[in-house]
């Protein structure tokens, strides 16, 4: 995984699209990290000692990493990925292609 503990990543899809948020953890086998903010839900909870309170709490559930990008916390961007570029080919897209002269056809002498 290229995404790591404390990386600033954003979501990129789902219902918490567009946000932004550091990765709190990180769980490897399932390929999934928790992101602050981000895919928020509600925890019911009973207290479990006299001093202990219960109640409603918001946590933050884990998230798949395709569905995050990577952002550069220093300029604010998204981290792109180098991919090689492919050359267009001129000779057989039609578009492209200069044209070609039509040939010329004889007649045969029909006999």
């Amino acid at each position: 995984m290229s995404i790591k503990v404390n990386d600033t990543v954003k979501v990129l899809t789902g219902e918490d699209k567009g946000k932004t948020g550091k990765v709190l953890k990180t769980l490897r086998k399932e390929q999934k990290v928790v992101v602050e903010g981000v895919n928020i839900a509600k925890r019911h909870t009973k207290p479990r000692t006299q001093n202990d309170q219960g109640g409603i709490f918001d946590i933050e559930m884990p998230i798949h990493i395709s569905n995050v990008k990577l952002v550069d916390s220093k300029a604010s961007k998204d981290v792109k990925k180098a991919e090689p570029k492919k050359e267009a080919k001129k000779a057989d897209s039609k578009k492209e292609s200069p044209k070609k002269e039509a040939k010329k056809t004889t007649k045969k002498a029909s006999k």
